[in-house]
């Protein structure tokens, strides 16, 4: 510790570091890395002018390299100690759910191509932040395409995403998390595009979107589209390839149960249809357009059945969202019927869209999570 005729000081630690702090009342031992040192400028009146001057001087040098030492403590990258959040495991599994848990506590990976991803292709201008606490990670304008099934940015804002190495899997690779929370986001590689040159490869359930303003943004023209021709797999496929579809996701309409499963569709009995829902840009893509692609890639003229799926679950069916689908249906209908290019009938159903409940997880982009682009032909 030291004095002046102003007051006493001490060193403190903090942190990880020291800082210089004022001493009011007794010090204590327990938190002073050297007391009972004082130093009264006042005791220097009484010595020659040239011992005066070394003993301030000392003092003054003395103070300025703890004033130093103190810095590294009160400046540190990304997120301060005071805006870190620690809870205990218990306190994580509380407040995230089982998804989240999983692969920002647990390090874990969800699935390419997964609902999440799908919904992150259909966002503008925001901010991602990190669903653990909130704070923010990334700019949409630093996020692209990489075809990886992940959510991909080839940057991320200062300081807000810290790394580690990673040999959990026999190789090397650079971890990333939250650097508030230490959440676990992704990887980070070396095939980015410019100006960094990185990926960063997140898990979407660890990001929460945020538009830049959400009371004023422009909203995007989308539309919906619902169809069914056969196993939905390959039809996912042959929709997502098409520009100015925004998204995609398959599942099960037309029944009678309330949140259908795969299995109990199966059983011909629910009288569900096996469906693809297109979320679609009607300026990029027109509603006509996606009706002939869906004539063009099953067969119309079979009856509750694709190829070797037999079944009403595999029946051919128009599900239309407004009277403008219905009629655009039921002209391209009865075109193809009268253009003699089929042998047999059309055997579409041209029905009104009723509720559409989302197939699991494991079905949404099934191909494309196992590198393939048809289950069959038609």
């Amino acid at each position: 510790c030291a004095g002046s005729m102003a007051g006493m000081w001490c060193i403190r630690s903090k942190g990880n570091g020291v800082a210089l702090c004022p001493l009011v009342g007794t010090a204590s031992g327990n938190d002073c890395l050297s007391v009972r040192f004082i130093i009264l400028i006042a005791m220097t009146r009484s010595l020659p002018i040239i011992a005066r001057g070394v003993i301030l001087a000392w003092l003054s040098v003395g103070l300025a390299f703890i004033t130093t030492a103190a810095e590294p403590a009160l400046t540190t990258k990304g997120p301060s100690m005071h805006d870190q959040l620690i809870l205990s495991d218990a306190e994580w599994q509380k407040r995230l759910t089982p998804e989240q848990y999983q692969v920002l506590r647990r390090k874990g990976t969800e699935a390419a191509f997964c609902g999440g991803y799908s919904a992150s292709q259909q966002h503008g201008d925001g901010v991602y932040h990190c669903v653990g606490c909130e704070a923010p990670l990334f700019i949409s304008k630093t996020k692209f395409e990489s075809d990886s099934g992940w959510p991909s940015f080839w940057e991320p804002i200062k300081d807000r995403v810290a790394s580690e190495s990673d040999r959990s899997h026999g190789t090397e690779r650079t971890e990333i998390h939250c650097a508030c929370c230490g959440g676990h986001l992704g990887h980070l590689f070396d095939d980015g595009p410019a100006p960094t040159g990185k990926r960063y490869c997140i898990n979407a359930v660890s990001l929460h979107f945020i538009a830049t303003n959400p009371e004023t943004a422009p909203t995007r023209n989308t539309e919906k589209a619902t169809f069914a021709a056969g196993c939905f797999w390959g039809v996912q496929t042959t929709f997502d390839e098409v520009k100015g579809v925004l998204a995609t996701r398959v599942g099960y309409i037309g029944g009678t149960l309330e949140k259908p499963t795969y299995k109990a569709v199966c059983t011909d009995t629910t009288g569900h249809a096996e469906a693809i829902e297109v979320t679609f840009d009607p300026n990029v893509v027109g509603y006509q357009q996606l009706l002939d692609i869906f004539f063009a890639n099953h067969n119309p003229t079979q009856v509750n059945r694709q190829g070797p799926d037999e079944g009403t679950q595999y029946r051919s069916a128009v599900f239309w969202h407004s009277d403008a689908q219905r009629a655009s249906a039921e002209v391209t209908k009865a075109k193809l019927d009268a253009s003699g290019a089929l042998k047999r009938p059309v055997a579409t159903q041209i029905v009104q869209a009723s509720a559409f409940w989302p197939a699991e997880e494991y079905h949404q982009k099934y191909l494309q999570k196992r590198g393939q682009t048809k289950c069959h032909l038609p």
